[in-house]
């Protein structure tokens, strides 16, 4: 199966969706529920795995669904096809505050390892697997970045990263310490190891982890300001706790509504 070329315009600011404009009998491969909008023209197909062809039958492509299982995402993709006449569009959007990066693989080598979840979108042919760190140190220690996902092709893909995403080439011998959920994606040839901190009481009282990730050039990397695991630990940690309640006004307004509301909720015994 040949790449599709396709055509696309990225929208909106913090909250951000791409448009796919597809010609007649091209095709987009969505990640499950990033679907925003479809013109009419467009077919829908659930599919095993990328809905790449795999060699072996039904067990090939169990094998395909299987490496994404891994990764923590869905077992299906699904398959956006244009069988109308004209030109069609479709919509994906992303599922957190941040950015979304156009990725040609024909500029990478073909391939690009990006975070478990940063995989959006992508034109018909692009494969999606998974990546095993080499290193051991990485598999004990790396946390979110041991098993990444693998874009091979030569067609365009999206991916989705949260808060400012920054680039950046890394010269040959060029090292670039980041935190392990900080690293959206990176070209194949970049050297990724994990790196203690190396101070007892900065790993236990710094805040940021006992381990960095290690980049090394030469090769490009795609960092990222907001991981959406910081993001839902500071949500959690503001959250109400243990069926209490939690106000960012005045003490007495705070000690008021809740007392009001667990009298009413919780009833009273008198």
């Amino acid at each position: 199966m040949g790449m599709d070329v396709v055509d696309y315009e990225i929208k909106g600011s913090e909250m951000q969706f791409v448009e796919v404009e597809l010609d007649p009998g091209e095709a987009a491969v969505g990640e499950a529920g990033s679907l925003m909008y479809m013109e009419s023209g467009i077919g829908m197909d659930t599919v095993f795995g990328d809905g790449a062809p795999q060699t072996g039958g039904f067990f090939g492509k169990l094998l395909g669904a299987g490496k994404r299982l891994i990764t923590g995402e869905s077992l299906f993709t699904t398959v956006y096809t244009n069988n109308g006449a004209g030109k069609q569009k479709v919509a994906f959007a992303a599922p957190y505050p941040g950015k979304i990066i156009p990725m040609e693989l024909s500029k990478m080598g073909g391939m690009l390892i990006c975070q478990k979840d940063a995989f959006l979108c992508a034109a018909r042919g692009v494969s999606l697997g998974i990546y095993f760190q080499q290193k051991l140190s990485v598999g004990f220690f790396g946390g979110e970045g041991f098993i990444m996902q693998k874009l091979e092709g030569d067609g365009l893909a999206f991916v989705h990263a949260g808060g400012t995403v920054m680039r950046r080439d890394l010269k040959p011998g060029e090292t670039l310490l980041v935190d392990t959920g900080c690293v959206v994606a990176f070209s194949p040839n970049v050297n990724f190891e994990i790196q203690y901190v190396g101070k007892i009481k900065t790993a236990l009282f710094g805040g940021e982890g006992l381990f960095f990730a290690k980049l090394t050039g030469p090769g490009t990397v795609w960092l990222q300001s907001l991981p959406f695991s910081r993001l839902a630990s500071r949500v959690f940690a503001a959250a109400p706790q243990m069926g209490g309640s939690r106000e960012e006004g005045s003490m007495l307004g705070g000690f008021a509504t809740g007392g009001l509301i667990g009298s009413v909720l919780g009833g009273d015994d008198d």
